[in-house]
């Protein structure tokens, strides 16, 4: 090759090089060996899954634009076997978000009474408006607040003094609980610098959160069905939380998890994240915040 050409192709290469460095990405996926990977093998791979567990973080547009466009993409492969669901909704709000999913009630009116998080507009309310618009259901799977906070401070035995209509929020008691699983011990770890008995309960307080949205996903489960469900992401971490009490109730279910996190550069995945699920989508940490 004549230098003039080579001299040509040693420059075209560092201008290249100077652009992929000056790029800002917004995030990149990796597998849970820490490898990265792509959009469309998660895709791919959820296809093929029963359940998919979506970890966000919440206060994250990415982690909410990748949940849109997987659920919009999902559509397109698999119609309506798709079922949504979230932990932003309580099963006592189910009725409420039925009405609004199936076009019975005015926006207005669902605003004004389901208890909406601070960040629904920007967040969740074009997941929602996916189900209502394309006919799909949208499953509220969390246990109503109150009755976490009861287990917060009295444990999951001041549950039994509920009636049996309240307790119809709430995955079958006694919870089963394995106080040795590392998320929950290391919420115990953090409860144990706080002021009072109650901090034992607190990770009790979030299994009976994890039980009641892996029971109430099941029950809206089917086979031949997918189940998509969006929450924070340390309801899924490690494979416990979530999974754990998937397992538990049903096992042999195909579990896709999807976790979040945030770094300060994203062309690796730091070691305290490799493991966190089968993808883990990394964001910027400098990364806008919606709410």
């Amino acid at each position: 090759m004549p230098m003039k050409n080579l001299s040509y192709l040693f420059l075209v290469t560092a201008i290249m090089l100077m652009a992929m460095k000056s790029d800002k990405e917004a995030y990149r996926i990796y597998d849970q060996k820490g490898k990265n990977t792509s959009y469309e093998k998660l895709l791919k791979k959820a296809t093929e899954s029963d359940i998919i567990l979506f970890g966000e973080i919440h206060t994250n547009p990415i982690c909410h634009w990748l949940q849109y466009e997987l659920t919009k993409d999902l559509y397109d492969e698999i119609g309506n076997r798709l079922v949504l669901g979230a932990e932003m909704f309580e099963k006592d709000q189910q009725i409420i978000l039925t009405e609004y999913v199936d076009s019975l009630i005015s926006e207005s009116n669902f605003k004004e009474q389901a208890r909406l998080w601070p960040n629904y507009k920007t967040d969740y309310k074009p997941l929602v408006d996916f189900a209502r618009d394309n006919k799909l259901p949208f499953i509220a799977t969390n246990i109503p607040r109150r009755y976490a906070s009861m287990v917060f401070k009295g444990g999951f035995e001041a549950l039994e003094q509920l009636g049996d209509d309240a307790k119809a929020f709430i995955a079958p008691l006694p919870i089963p609980y394995d106080p040795d699983l590392p998320g929950y011990k290391s919420m115990l770890d953090m409860g144990g610098s706080m002021a009072g008995h109650s901090s034992d309960n607190l990770p009790k307080a979030q299994a009976v959160k994890d039980a009641t949205m892996a029971y109430t996903i099941l029950g809206n489960y089917d086979d031949g069905k997918v189940f998509l469900h969006y929450h924070g992401s340390f309801h899924s971490e490690n494979f416990e939380g979530i999974v754990w009490y998937l397992n538990h109730y049903k096992p042999g279910l195909k579990i896709l998890t999807i976790a979040s996190a945030e770094q300060d550069t994203t062309d690796k995945l730091k070691e305290d994240n490799e493991g966190l699920a089968d993808f883990i989508i990394v964001v910027p940490s400098s990364m806008t915040k919606t709410h």
